[in-house]
Order: structure tokens, then sequence, then C-alpha cells
């Protein structure tokens, strides 16, 4: 099937994607939805952002970024040029001809999918779907959601899918903090709910993504974003395993993980850390075990890796304690500890789900004294109690018991830290090159 052979609704669709005057909203504009909006402004689409978060639509509409990774200077360009603008009211989709839904996908507190995000925008484009319209969902979710929950949803507004409106999954694959993939560089998956709406989201997300890989049902491409991430999640849990084992065995895992890599075949190089954090990691292998259980299969090495993963909080919060009773004969009860980083991955300002906010909040729970600085978070929730990033100077290095790197930011001068700390642990290996004469680091 090729797109000539497409009903009236979606040719005139098509026509309108081709020549780049179909109205493209993105609902949702965080970390995912942003970088997207602008692309597809940049691509000569007018763009409509949607986000009920009113201080977000007003930085937009003035022309400023909130998102690290999209220039301020690239926004105000495009709001200037009338390509992009934003909106709290959901009545502006009566204009949109292809709706790309941007929202979180949380878990709930029994580590369930929460849809609340998803569904609350689904029910809204339903008020206002009208014939033509494409609608993609792209929030991370479990295989099914786009024809269990999205369909039912849309085709109680009466119209078709597949021939009066269109519906597609194309999951996302932003990487915060990443200078080196940006969201136009990274190729899309996309996968319809028939086959024309497969080809439409095609279509549409060429215009910003050159290489886009169609898969046959949006089941496969749902299926496709949680292989991705619980890959990343297993074996991020098998370098967590493994650091812990060759402390004990007073293995250098590092150096272990560097010879390994060293094989030109068949081994990719994971490296341990406090845990996993963000809007993925910690969350997308529930959806899959969830799913799983409805087919009555337990998906054991998803949930083992989850397991291992989600308790190196509390195996380095240890490790932390032992090293100042045993390098500094000090409990960690009344000990002042310095940590290094908040954010859950380097280069990015977000703390969700941060292992390393983890670890602070079992150190403080032990009695330690803790601070952190982070140049990129200046306040963080531990245990519901918001601290500030205090500055990183000597005297800071020199007042702490113990330096914990918990997140290696650039722009921190590690050789500089180990001078002037008396002790540091350090889950990152940021001081791999660093002259330790005085055994002050111990790592992970």
């Amino acid at each position: 099937m090729t797109l000539e052979h497409l009903a009236k609704a979606g040719a005139a669709l098509s026509a309108s994607i081709t020549s780049k005057t179909a109205t493209v909203g993105i609902i949702g504009l965080g970390y995912v939805g942003l970088p997207l909006a602008v692309e597809f402004a940049r691509a000569g689409f007018p763009v409509v952002g949607i986000d009920v978060d009113r201080t977000r639509v007003h930085d937009l509409n003035a022309g400023r970024s909130y998102i690290p990774d999209v220039p301020t200077e690239t926004v105000a360009d495009l709001v200037a040029r009338g390509r992009l603008r934003a909106a709290f009211d959901f009545d502006i989709l009566r204009e949109i001809d292809a709706v790309i839904i941007c929202v979180q996908t949380p878990l709930t507190s029994t580590k369930e999918p929460d849809l609340t995000y998803v569904t609350a925008s689904l029910q809204e484009v339903r008020r206002y779907l009208h014939p033509g319209q494409l609608v993609v969902l792209q929030s991370t979710t479990y295989p099914g959601t786009t024809e269990e929950v999205a369909l039912p949803l849309l085709a109680g507004s009466g119209l078709t899918v597949g021939r009066d409106f269109f519906l597609a999954f194309s999951p996302e694959r932003v990487d915060p903090g990443n200078t080196r993939y940006a969201t136009r560089d990274i190729p899309k998956v996309v996968g319809g709910i028939t086959p024309v709406c497969g080809l439409l989201g095609q279509a549409l997300l060429e215009h910003v993504v050159p290489n886009v890989h169609r898969v046959s049902s949006a089941r496969a491409a749902e299926t496709t974003k949680l292989l991705e991430n619980v890959y990343r999640s297993v074996n991020i849990a098998l370098a967590n395993e493994l650091a812990i084992l060759c402390r004990r065995m007073d293995v250098n895992i590092w150096e272990v993980i560097d010879a390994a890599a060293t094989k030109p075949f068949g081994f990719a190089a994971f490296y341990p850390g406090p845990g996993v954090g963000g809007h993925c990691i910690p969350v997308d292998p529930h959806y899959l075990t969830w799913k799983a259980r409805a087919y009555e299969f337990n998906t054991r090495l998803t949930a083992a890796a989850t397991e291992v993963n989600e308790e190196m909080p509390r195996h380095v919060a240890e490790m932390v304690r032992d090293t100042v009773n045993m390098r500094l004969r000090k409990s960690i009860a009344g000990a002042r500890i310095l940590a290094l980083g908040v954010a859950y991955k380097t280069g990015v300002p977000d703390p969700r789900e941060s292992p390393a906010v983890k670890v602070l909040a079992l150190l403080a729970n032990w009695g330690a004294s803790v601070a952190y600085h982070d140049a990129m978070v200046p306040r963080v929730l531990v245990d519901g109690r918001e601290y500030e990033s205090v500055p990183l100077s000597a005297d800071a290095l020199k007042g702490a018991d113990c330096v914990v790197i918990l997140t290696e930011h650039r722009g921190i001068d590690y050789g500089w830290v180990v001078e002037h700390a008396k002790c540091i642990f350090d889950t990152r290996n940021a001081t791999r090159s660093v002259p330790d004469p005085d055994r002050k680091v111990a790592r992970l």
C-alpha cells in the first residue's frame, strides 16, 4: 500500500505534510517535546506546543528555552519567524493536523504503569478530533497501549481509524545531555494501527529525521522502545553486580571493563554506578514486566536486573559508611559528607529518580551531616527535606570527612578535588587519571 491509495481525508493530510502546510501540535513540552517541536519548526512546519505548565508556555512564547539541549537563540528565532508558539488551552487542537503526544508515563506507588497523563491528553484530543487528523503517541509505555487504550478513546468520537483519522506510535529516543546525537540525528521507529497510519506517521517524521524505520504495528514499535531500555538495564545491572563482587575479590572493575572493551566484537562496555535514574531505565522494565503478567509470563532476567539496580544506592551508602569507618575510624553518625552531583546523569539538570538522592537520604537517615554540590541542580528534595547546592571550594572539600562522587559532571577538576579532600568515595571512576599517592580514593 502507498499513500496514493489513501481515502480523501488521508490524501489531504498527505498533501499538507508533503507541502509542510500541516500544523503540527506537540502535547508536552519537556525534554522530549520541546526538541521535537523545534525540529519541526526548523523543517518549515507551523508548530504549536501545548502544555499545562503555564510557565513553560510563557517562556516559549517569549522566545526562551528552559531545556539545556535547546539553545534559547534557536527558540527565539523560530518564535520571531512565526514558526513556533505555545498554548495551554487544548482547544487549539481544532487547528492541528498532526498531534504528537510527549507526556510522561511514570509508575504508581505499586510500580505499575501510570497512564494518567496519556489518557488525559487523549481525552482532550478526542474532544477536538476531526477528519484528516494524525495522532502519534511518543510516550514510553507497554505493548498494546496505542491499540488498547488510545484507539478506543479516539474511536469514541465516531470517527474511523485508518479512514477518518490516523493513529501511530513512535517511541522517543531522546538522550538528555548528549552532545553528539541531537533529535534529528537519531533514527525514528514508527508503527501504525493500520498500514496507512504507519505510512502517514513515517511521512511526517521523515521531514525531521532522515532515517525512519517503519514496523508492522504500533505494538511492535512499543516493544522496540522497551527492548532498548531493558537492554541497558540488564547490562548496567551486570556491571553493578560484578562491581560488588570485584570489590570483595580486590579486583578493579574499571580496569576489567576497559580490558574487555578491547575485544572488537561480542562486547559492549557498560559501567557500574550508584544506581539508575531518570525517566526511562528505572521505569520501563516495570512496564514490560507488568504487561508480561497478562500473558502468564515471568520476565525473570528483566526483574532480576531491576532488583540489582534498585539495590545499588543502598550498596553505595554502605560502602561509604564502611569507608568512613575503616579509613577515618569514625562512625557515619555525625560524619560530614559532601556529595558531588545529584543529577541522574552527566550534563543534565534533572534529579528525577536519581540514585544520588537515594544515597544521600540513606546517609542522612544514618545520622550523617550531608551536603552536596551540583551547579546544574541548585535545589533538591532529599527524603522530604530541601537542600541547596553549596559552592565547591577548597574549604568545603577540606571540611568534609568524605567526598562522594555520585555524578561525574563536566567542568570539575577532579585532581583539585583529590588534592584538597581528606577521603573520597568515587562511584563513577571520575578520578581515574588522577595520581593518588596518599591513597585517598576508594572506588566502587
